[in-house]
């Protein structure tokens, strides 16, 4: 596993669940955007953030561990809402995968819609190893 760090940049107030700056050396792991289709491409809880989350982290954990990466190796996620008000429901499913003591670095943006329309929610990784 590669060795990360978690810098506090000087004069920038802390972040709420997630890094301002994490830095490490090793192979460089992007993983695109991912939404909650299951193996099959159907939809996984229509209308239903915190289910659509929780097979968005299902997807993007096989995609880590394909890359012979775990969570420990996450240095920042991307995450698009169409509704920023769930974050909160996303954060919660997102703890149960990242170092809540050293997350990664993270940018939540409020997008006008997904890939389809019932889509709530898109998180892309990436992960040095």
């Amino acid at each position: 596993m590669s060795k990360l760090e978690y810098p506090q940049p000087e004069g920038v107030a802390p972040g709420n669940g997630y890094s301002h700056v994490v830095t490490g050396a090793g192979q460089w792991v992007a993983i695109a955007g991912q939404v909650a289709l299951d193996a099959d491409g159907n939809l996984v809880g229509e209308g239903d953030l915190e289910a659509q989350t929780r097979q968005v982290f299902a997807n993007l954990d096989a995609a880590l561990k394909a890359a012979g990466a775990t969570w420990a190796n996450v240095v920042k996620l991307n995450l698009f809402l169409t509704d920023i008000t769930g974050l909160p429901a996303i954060r919660q499913v997102r703890d149960q995968y990242v170092d809540t003591a050293n997350p990664p670095a993270s940018t939540a943006v409020q997008v006008v819609g997904l890939f389809r329309p019932e889509a709530l929610v898109e998180i892309e990784a990436y992960a040095v190893i």
